[in-house]
């Protein structure tokens, strides 16, 4: 944890105390019993250290998640990576086997074919403005493996669900506890993290189309339990908690323990009240989405592309099914372009993330290939889109990353919740081109944005009226 993971009123507690006067030194103090216990410096004049306040052991405490070794940093990443890919991974390997779903049920619904694959990430929405506070009060991994278990046990009760509101609700569930990652590293490494956000959707439906042809779709469900059992297990075995303000607090709570002083306190969270914690963190991120425009802006941004992303997922089986006479097998292996797109972009966004760190629409008569190839320029600018974003918000927000992520995913899982259930009857009203050209217009319309926040975004952030002191 470096000092500008640090909020400004805590630092100035830990190392800008008042000033004392000279005169106030020379003069012997009344009651040596009554004094405040804190330390001059060195000169004698300098800054009062207040010794109550617990901090690291010097800026290469091997217990600061920032120090610690690669091979402990490695575990923890390997795990959340598989973790980020499970989630996203249930969000759209049913979309090939859709019609299979919905006939089982007996419906011929359209909005709710589309519903049945998009409801998982509207639990998206309801699960960070829970998990994030949580995590931010009791820690991350304490969050991780709770949600792990819940994660396992509704996707068991999806696969076996006895009806299609029934499924409908398993899905949400799933999604709510599936939603509980929070991005911690930059650059190249994000790049590597966003792997499994990014790669699950696209690796689900090849998975889901053949599965769902072979064996059904209820055994998609059983998959994704057995592998989130499997993600539960790794993640109580090679996980670690790493927010600092929590393992400050456990350092704090041990040195109390020991020395019996009461009033030692980490320098990160001076008051660490249940309450006081969880009301702050809840209204966070509503604060950060309705005061800080980098915020809003961006999470309504990333919310279309969201939302254009599960609107492909969504009418994919309807584009390939009806005009190219794909198979339920075959029409996973159209989201290959998606998957494709995705590596490229995750490779120039990781380096082009780090280098500027330092300086600091197809129709039936045209050939299957050309919406696939499409879709490979859509890969590559969702994945670059979303891994600058969200690194941008860690940045911005280093203390409070995880609130500024939880408002941008509440408002992009909302927005790629809803788009999708108007995808099938826009294209049947408007075609697949115009369709598509009208989509084209909008994501063109907000080209700008990106522009704009690398030219002004510091004087915004910066700027009084914009700063989010909790």
């Amino acid at each position: 944890m470096t000092t500008r993971d640090a909020p400004s009123e805590v630092n100035s507690t830990a190392s800008n105390s008042k000033q004392i006067e000279e005169d106030q030194i020379q003069q012997p103090p009344e009651d040596p019993e009554k004094q405040p216990d804190v330390q001059l410096g060195a000169d004698g004049a300098g800054d009062a250290v207040d010794l109550n306040i617990v901090d690291w052991d010097g800026p290469n405490d091997p217990k600061n998640p920032m120090n610690w070794i690669n091979a402990k940093k490695a575990k923890n990443i390997l795990v959340i990576c598989y973790l980020t890919f499970l989630t996203p991974l249930g969000s759209t390997m049913f979309a090939p086997a859709i019609e299979q779903v919905m006939s089982t049920y007996h419906s011929t619904s359209q909005v709710l074919a589309s519903w049945v694959i998009s409801v998982w990430v509207l639990g998206y929405f309801f699960g960070p403005l829970f998990l994030g506070p949580l995590s931010e009060l009791y820690g991350r991994l304490p969050v991780y493996l709770v949600c792990n278990v819940l994660y396992t046990i509704f996707n068991i009760a999806t696969a076996v669900s006895p009806s299609l509101s029934a499924l409908i609700v398993f899905r949400f569930l799933a999604g709510t506890f599936g939603d509980m990652i929070k991005q911690e590293n930059r650059g190249k490494v994000m790049a590597i993290w966003a792997m499994g956000p990014l790669m699950g959707p696209i690796i689900g439906p090849i998975a889901g189309g053949y599965m769902g042809q072979s064996v059904g779709w209820r055994w998609i469900c059983w998959v994704l339990a057995i592998s989130s059992g499997v993600g539960a297990i790794a993640s109580f075995l090679f996980q670690s908690e790493s927010y600092p303000p929590q393992l400050l607090d456990q350092k704090a709570k041990r040195l109390r323990k020991e020395t019996g002083n009461e009033d030692l306190r980490s320098v990160l969270n001076v008051d660490r009240r249940a309450s006081y914690i969880f009301t702050r963190a809840i209204i966070r991120p509503v604060r950060l989405l309705l005061l800080s425009p980098v915020v809003s802006i961006l999470s309504i941004y990333q919310g279309v592309v969201y939302g254009y992303l599960y609107l492909l997922f969504t009418t994919f089986p309807l584009v390939f099914q009806y005009q190219y006479h794909f198979g339920t097998g075959t029409i996973g292996l159209t989201y290959l372009g998606m998957g494709v797109g995705a590596f490229i972009g995750l490779a120039i966004g990781g380096l082009v993330s780090d280098r500027l760190l330092k300086k600091l629409s197809g129709e039936a008569k045209t050939h299957w290939i050309v919406p696939i190839i499409g879709t490979t320029v859509i890969g590559i600018g969702l994945n670059i889109l979303f891994m600058c974003i969200t690194t941008y918000f860690i940045d911005a927000h280093p203390l409070y990353e995880a609130s500024a992520n939880a408002a941008s995913t509440a408002v992009r899982s909302l927005i790629g919740a809803l788009v999708p259930l108007a995808g099938r009857s826009m294209y049947q009203a408007l075609g697949l081109g115009w369709g598509n050209s009208l989509l084209g217009f909008l994501a063109l319309a907000m080209c700008p944005l990106p522009f704009f926040f690398y030219k002004y975004g510091e004087r915004i952030r910066t700027h009084p009226k914009f700063q989010i002191r909790w």
